[in-house]
């Protein structure tokens, strides 16, 4: 039988990982004041630095600044992906207008 893991909201990991850079607590205690294992929160920490830095990770964005800049990034792919196919579009209705 397998065990589910649970799932932490964004704003937790974030607050979480606030406790560690922000309010000076070790990560053995941080763990046991949010009830998380180690691992976890090491890997909280360390995306929130990283963010703090102004680098976006790969994964869920932690801070807002950094979901905003993952959302934007989303939109310039998505109208980067319409603009290739109007430009396909536009490439074959030239080309069939030629040949008649």
């Amino acid at each position: 039988m397998t065990r589910s893991r649970p799932t932490y909201s964004i704003e937790f990991k974030n607050d979480a990982a606030c406790l560690v850079l922000d309010k000076g607590y070790t990560l053995p205690e941080a763990c046991k004041a949010v009830g998380v294992g180690d691992t976890a929160l090491r890997r909280w920490v360390s995306q929130l630095r990283v963010e703090r830095n102004g680098i976006t990770p790969k994964s869920k964005a932690m801070t807002a600044d950094q979901r905003k800049i993952q959302e934007l990034e989303a939109k310039i792919k998505q109208i980067e992906w319409e603009n290739d196919i109007i430009k396909k579009a536009t490439a074959l209705f030239i080309s069939g207008s030629i040949k008649r």
